[in-house]
C-alpha cells in the first residue's frame, strides 16, 4: 500500500528503522509469504472471479501462515475509517488502495493486487499488475511493462550510501521516457516492524538528494502510473484511488533490503 507524503501528526513522526542482521531472515520469510500469496491469487484471478472471493482467499492464507494483516484495521488520514479488508484489489482505472467489492472480473480487465502482512514482527509489502483473461489491450501491457521496468531500475540503483533521490530519479526516468506523467502524492516508503515508515520514496526525484541508504533498511518501492493523467480522484468508498480521466493504470511493488553491497528483493516470487 502506497505511503502518502504528509499525513497525520502520527504519520509524520514515523521513524527510520534499521533491521539487525539477525532480523533479515525474518524479513525474507515474510517477503516469501507475500510473494507466494500474490502469485496464488494471480493464478486464481480468472474471468468471473469476484473481488470479495480474492479478499477471502487472502484472509485464509494469511491466517494459515500465522501472519497478521497490515490492512484490515488500518485507518490512516487518507482513508475513510478502517480498511476492513485483507488485500487491495484495483481494477482498470483504480490504481491504489482498491477496496474489494462485489465485482466479477471480465476478460481484459487490468487488475492490481497489493498485499502487506506482518510475520514474526516484520512487514513485507508488494503489488503486482496483470491482465485477466485472454484479451489484453496493448495499452494495459505497456502500462504494466513501464512500472515493472521502473521498479527494476530503482532496485538496480539501490545500495549503501545511495540517496533516496537516486531511486526516485531512476523510477521517474523510466516512467517519463515511456510517456507517462508521474504523480507525487503517494509513493514508496520504509517498512520494518510497521507498514509505513520513513523515508518516503517519491516516484520522481533528483539524484544525490535525500536520505542515504544504510544496510538493514527495508524499503517498499512502488512505481505506479496512469495512462494519460497524473491526477487522482477518490472513489465514493473513501479508499479507492482512481485516475481522474478514467484511463487505465498499473502498480508494481517490491520490498527490498539494503545490503552491504547492493539490495536484496524480499518479495521476489519463486521460479
Amino acid at each position: 500500500m502506497a505511503g502518502i507524503v504528509i499525513g497525520s501528526p502520527e504519520e509524520r513522526r514515523r521513524m527510520i528503522e534499521i533491521l539487525k542482521p539477525t532480523e533479515l531472515p525474518l524479513a525474507r520469510e515474510t517477503g516469501a509469504l507475500v510473494a507466494g500469496i500474490l502469485q496464488t491469487l494471480k493464478a486464481r484471478s480468472t474471468v468471473g472471479t469476484n473481488l470479495l472471493d480474492i479478499d477471502r482467499q487472502a484472509q485464509a492464507m494469511i491466517a494459515e501462515a500465522g501472519a497478521l494483516s497490515c490492512y484490515v484495521d488500518y485507518a490512516p488520514s487518507f482513508g475513510r475509517g478502517p480498511f476492513g479488508h485483507y488485500i487491495c484489489t484495483s481494477v482498470n482505472d483504480a490504481v491504489l488502495h482498491g477496496l474489494p467489492f462485489d465485482y466479477e472480473l471480465a476478460d481484459g480487465d487490468l487488475l492490481s493486487l497489493d498485499l502487506a502482512v506482518s510475520l514474526g514482527g516484520i512487514v513485507a509489502d508488494s503489488a503486482i499488475s496483470f491482465v485477466v483473461g485472454e484479451s489484453p489491450q496493448p495499452e494495459s501491457l505497456a502500462l504494466i511493462d513501464a512500472t515493472e521496468r521502473a521498479l527494476k531500475a530503482a532496485i538496480a540503483a539501490a545500495g549503501p550510501g545511495v540517496h533516496i533521490g537516486d531511486l526516485s530519479h531512476a523510477i521517474g526516468k523510466v516512467l517519463n521516457a515511456a510517456g507517462y506523467e508521474v504523480n507525487t502524492e503517494f509513493g514508496g516508503h520504509g517498512v520494518g516492524s510497521t507498514m509505513h515508515q520513513d523515508p518516503h520514496v517519491s516516484n520522481i526525484g533528483r539524484p544525490g538528494r535525500g536520505y542515504r541508504l544504510r544496510p538493514g533498511l527495508l524499503l517498499a518501492l512502488e512505481p505506479w502510473v496512469m495512462a494519460d493523467t497524473a491526477k487522482l480522484v477518490t472513489d465514493a468508498d473513501g479508499w479507492t484511488l482512481r485516475s481522474a480521466t478514467g484511463c487505465r493504470t498499473s502498480h508494481s511493488e517490491h520490498t527490498i533490503a539494503i545490503t552491504d553491497d547492493g539490495a536484496e528483493i524480499m518479495t521476489l516470487p519463486k521460479a
